[in-house]
Formats: C-alpha cells, sequence, structure tokens
C-alpha cells in the first residue's frame, strides 16, 4: 500500500477579527487556564463561524479551515481549488509551516519548497545569487549541492544579468521567475505553488506549468497547486481539492472537481450584481451591475441580448489619475478579453462617476463569464484588483425552426460588416 507524504487530520484554523484578546484581563485569563494549563478545548472558539464573507457575523471568530482531512502520495499533483476566501491559501501556508493550526495535525514526510506570495523566504538586501544558496540552506542542501544546480536555476529564471544585484531592486515579475525557479530546481521532495504565478508573463506560465508538470509526472515529486485558471488546474492535476467558506466540500479526480466548482452553486454562477463597498483612502466602489440594455433587470441574458455593465464609484482624492479595467474570463478562468474606458478618453472625474459601458447584442456565446476589476493609477500601476467580482450566464436564445441548436464553437460570436458583391 503507498504511504502517503502529506497526512492532514482535523486541520482547523481560526482567526480572531479585530482587537487581539478577548476584551478582559480576567476573561484572557480564564482562556489561557483553560487552554494551556488545563488543556481543554479554548472557550471562545466555540462561537467561532465559517469564513462566509458575504454575510455579516455575530462573532469575532472566525474559522478560515474547519475540520480538513486529506491525504497526498508521492508523486501526485493535487488542485486546491475554491473562490476568494475559501481557504486555499491558509492551507497551503499551514503545511508550509509557516503559521501553525488552531487544532488538528499535518504530518510531512520530506521537505518542502513553497511559493507562496511574491518575495517570500527572499532576504531583500541580499543578491539573487545569494538568495538562491540562502534557499537551499533552508532546505538543508550543502553547498556543492546548490552549486551543481546554480547555472540551471539561472538559466531558467531568465534574470542572469541581473543576478548579482540586490533582489528589492527586482521587479515583481523578476522576483517571481527566480523564486519559482529556485523552488522547482532545489530538491525538495514537496512544491507548494500558490496563485503567485499570475505575476509572471503568458510565456513564464508556461513554463512554469510545463516544469511542475515534469516535476510531478518525471521526477516522481508532489506537487500542490492553487490556481482560478481550471485550463491550468486541469492540464497539470490529477485529482483536486474543492474548497468553499473553509471546508472541504468535494475531493475527486480533477475533472469532476473542476466540474463540480463551476457547477455546484448556480446562484454564484450568475453574481450579477456586486453591492459590497470598497472603501480607502482614494476611492469608494459602490457597486457593478450587468443587465439586459432596455429590459428589467432580472430578465435572463441570452446570446441576442445587448448587455449593460453598471460601475458606480467615487473618486475622492483630484489628483489622482484613476481608470478602470476589465478583464472578462471563461468559466476555465481563461481571459478573454480586457477592456477600458480610457480607450476612449474617458476620465474619472472627482465625486460620484455613474459608467456604463455596453456590450454589443450576440457578442457573447453561449457560457458561463466572469468579470475581474483593475483599477489603475496614472496608466502603470494597479491599485486595486478583484477577480471574478461579478459572473453571468449567457443562455440560448430563440432560434428559429431548423436552425443551429446549442453551443456554437467559441467564446464570442461578433458580428461583422459582410458584403456581398
Amino acid at each position: 500500500m503507498e504511504q502517503p507524504v502529506i497526512h492532514v487530520e482535523n486541520l482547523s484554523k481560526a482567526y480572531q477579527i479585530g482587537q487581539i484578546g478577548s476584551g478582559t484581563i480576567s476573561k484572557d485569563f480564564e482562556r489561557f487556564w483553560q487552554t494551556r494549563i488545563l488543556g481543554k478545548e479554548d472557550p471562545y472558539l466555540k462561537i467561532g463561524q465559517t469564513n462566509d464573507r458575504s454575510v455579516k457575523g455575530t462573532s469575532n471568530i472566525v474559522w478560515s479551515l474547519k475540520d480538513i482531512n486529506f491525504e497526498v502520495n508521492a508523486g501526485d499533483a493535487l488542485g486546491i481549488i475554491g473562490k476568494n476566501g475559501a481557504g486555499k491559501s491558509t492551507l497551503l501556508k499551514l503545511l508550509s509551516r509557516v503559521t501553525s493550526p488552531t487544532t488538528g495535525e499535518i504530518k510531512v514526510k520530506g521537505r518542502i519548497a513553497s511559493l507562496l506570495e511574491v518575495g517570500t523566504g527572499f532576504h531583500p538586501e541580499l543578491s539573487g545569487r545569494e538568495n538562491i544558496y540562502l534557499n537551499g540552506a533552508i532546505l538543508g542542501m550543502r553547498k556543492k549541492e546548490i552549486t551543481r544546480k546554480l547555472d540551471e536555476i539561472i538559466d531558467f529564471s531568465g534574470v542572469e544579468r541581473y543576478i548579482d544585484t540586490p533582489v528589492k531592486r527586482y521587479s515583481s515579475g523578476m522576483y517571481v521567475r527566480l523564486a519559482f525557479a529556485v523552488a522547482a530546481h532545489l530538491e525538495s521532495e514537496i512544491l507548494i505553488v500558490d496563485e503567485v504565478l499570475a505575476v509572471g508573463d503568458a510565456e513564464f506560465q508556461k513554463k512554469c506549468l510545463g516544469k511542475m508538470g515534469d516535476i510531478s509526472k518525471g521526477e516522481g515529486r508532489t506537487v500542490l497547486f492553487v490556481s482560478h485558471n481550471m485550463a491550468a488546474v486541469k492540464s497539470l492535476c490529477s485529482k483536486g481539492i474543492v474548497l468553499e467558506n473553509g471546508l472541504i466540500k468535494r475531493i475527486d479526480n480533477v475533472e469532476n472537481a473542476v466540474s463540480y466548482y463551476l457547477n455546484s452553486d448556480s446562484e454564484s454562477q450568475n453574481r450579477k450584481v456586486f453591492s459590497s463597498k470598497y472603501d480607502t483612502k482614494e476611492f469608494i466602489l459602490h457597486e457593478i451591475s450587468l443587465n439586459p440594455f432596455g429590459k428589467s433587470s432580472d430578465e435572463l441574458l441570452d446570446e441576442y441580448t445587448k448587455i449593460e455593465i453598471n460601475t458606480n464609484i467615487t473618486l475622492k482624492d483630484s489628483s489622482k489619475n484613476l481608470h478602470l479595467t476589465f478583464v472578462l474570463n471563461n468559466d476555465l478562468g481563461e481571459p478573454l478579453f480586457t477592456f477600458s474606458h480610457i480607450n476612449n478618453n474617458l476620465k474619472l472625474k472627482q465625486g460620484f462617476n455613474k459608467i456604463k459601458c455596453l456590450l454589443p447584442e450576440g457578442f457573447l456565446n453561449i457560457g458561463t463569464y466572469y468579470i475581474s476589476i483593475y483599477i489603475i493609477e496614472n496608466a502603470k500601476s494597479t491599485l486595486f484588483l478583484e477577480k471574478d467580482i461579478i459572473s453571468f450566464n449567457i443562455q440560448e436564445g430563440e432560434r428559429t425552426i431548423g436552425s443551429w441548436m446549442g453551443k456554437e464553437p467559441g467564446f464570442i460570436k461578433p458580428k461583422f460588416d459582410w458584403i456581398i458583391e
């Protein structure tokens, strides 16, 4: 029988929202006495609630993860999928020992190399070369072993020209290139990768996915991969775990897990209105809504509908040059196209702005789509990003008898100008 390299049993992680502590010294002492001296369960965790960000809770204790159980065998490529806030990154941090669990245990056989977020494990004052040696030493490798892999790491990263420059001067793309090269090439038995690869360009993402495939299938090492890109998950992983509000909803082969994630909650797949405020010092994002143009907002969108995207935002600081950029993704997380009001030379004014964008009739094919929003400052730096902030379904419209029924190939079906002479 194959022995698991990762065994997770009754794993839970609770966080306290707001002020740390129980409110009074007597309650803090009671908590310390119950948990540390008597070894009993923390009484304050009994009132903890699941981490559902869409509803207002009554407790200041939330369970980022609750009663997680699974095993991973050597050579497995496991995809961990779920919406924002599902607990994916928390799980990877627990497995990487960045943070400790509230309850439960994790048993790991072998060394773990983690790529959780840009800059994790790097010392900003050291050069790229020195950080390679530092990371290898942390993994327990000898200098001679690291030197043997050095040229391969530098070549894969593509930052050879800056390898002796302090990494604090690297761009985020250079940072993640070197970090992935180090994590993938140093001799760890388990590679953990969060969706940090989204920082890299398309060519490098493809290169990384190929390398992770080689690690799992060719070298027999274990890969845990978190991504919103379902196409990448399906191409790399053989098994999948679906997380929702800190709970495991399904463990299955990757095809079934992805299908369950995409279709399990029809309401979340048709979330046509976002109205939870994002209030920052630069702006307030009030609402994004998506409606059929000229019709009731509760009517279904079909393939022949003109679609109206409304965004309400207040710009607080007149000195800030901000604009909105939207990315439309398909149900696999693949970006289809990007659109922005800046292309029409329209600028946000100080105060309240209502921005309207119209997608032409018959433009989108049948299917499920997701919109991500970027708020860009000075046309170059991302001030705010929220992926999959709104989602919607395009239904089949009324077609004439005898015409093609069902979904046609492709994701968009624009109406071009045709001339027959």
